[in-house]
């Protein structure tokens, strides 16, 4: 499964977290569950298959999406079709870093999945036909990066205040959390406003998330979990708490998640294995 990654740098480092080029996927599984990770995503189909979103617990088809589409901000898992040979060109924003492109407030793209069309009309077509054209990854990144800089607003970007908050809650312990909060200059009021305006998310809801991807992580790395000694360090009120919460994101309890063997992925997790 090649994956190259394109090297950023200036504004697009700042407010990108990555644009990857797929190609040759080969996955054994159809359907595969997506947990949340903060980010909004704009995704190039380049390999003509129409992908699919189902519903989490029926695994009935519930919308799709061929070319280009965008994956807002969501709150928690969502299910999603996987194919052999595909290729893929993906953009993925920072927490913060949609809105100086989208130009509209990213929570009015809270829990979708939507056509890049509906959000960025024909010149987001455009584009892909341009990508299909180039020859090399790096062409095709090319690409990728100029209508980007185009896009880009620097009226736009996030305040600094605002900008200290997520650096804060992504590298402080759990425990400062509320003090973070309350730290902010202006009222908490202000402050969810900018979340929901840049990020799409509230503050409190944002620090759920980044506490379930710091226990992803914590699980891919160890050797054998402890429930409650986890549920302890995150600062969850008890193990209940923990577990409820884990489900929520991932739409399954800790203990089958291990069972299942999905501790060994990231972000992606196979719903119908083969073999």
């Amino acid at each position: 499964m090649p994956l190259e990654r394109h090297l950023l740098k200036g504004i697009l480092n700042q407010h990108i977290e990555a644009i990857f080029h797929l190609t040759d996927f080969m996955p054994d599984h159809s359907i595969e569950r997506v947990v949340p990770t903060g980010h909004v995503f704009i995704i190039f189909e380049l390999d003509g298959f129409q992908r699919s979103t189902y519903d989490n617990e029926t695994l009935e088809p519930i919308a799709t999406f061929k070319e280009v589409w965008v994956s807002g901000m969501q709150k928690n898992q969502i299910s999603i079709s996987a194919h052999q040979q595909s290729e893929l060109l993906v953009i993925q924003f920072k927490a913060f870093g949609a809105y100086p492109f989208f130009h509209f407030p990213i929570h009015e793209l809270n829990d979708s999945v939507i056509s890049g069309k509906e959000v960025f009309g024909e010149e987001i077509l455009a584009l892909r036909e341009e990508i299909l054209t180039r020859k090399t990854t790096e062409e095709k990144f090319q690409s990728a990066e100029n209508w980007l800089l185009n896009r880009f607003r620097q009226d736009k970007i996030p305040p600094t205040d605002l900008l200290e908050v997520l650096e804060k809650l992504q590298n402080e312990p759990v425990i400062n959390s509320v003090e973070i909060f309350e730290g902010y200059s202006k009222s908490q009021k202000h402050l969810i406003d900018q979340f929901k305006k840049y990020v799409g998310l509230t503050p409190k809801y944002y620090q759920r998330m980044l506490r379930f991807n710091e226990i992803l992580r914590q699980i891919h790395q160890a050797n054998k979990i402890e429930w409650a000694q986890v549920a302890y360090q995150m600062e969850y009120t008890d193990q209940s708490h923990f577990i409820k919460e884990f489900k929520h994101f991932s739409g399954i309890n800790p203990q089958k998640f291990i069972q299942q063997g999905f501790q060994e992925g990231t972000n992606f997790f196979p719903l119908d294995k083969k073999g």
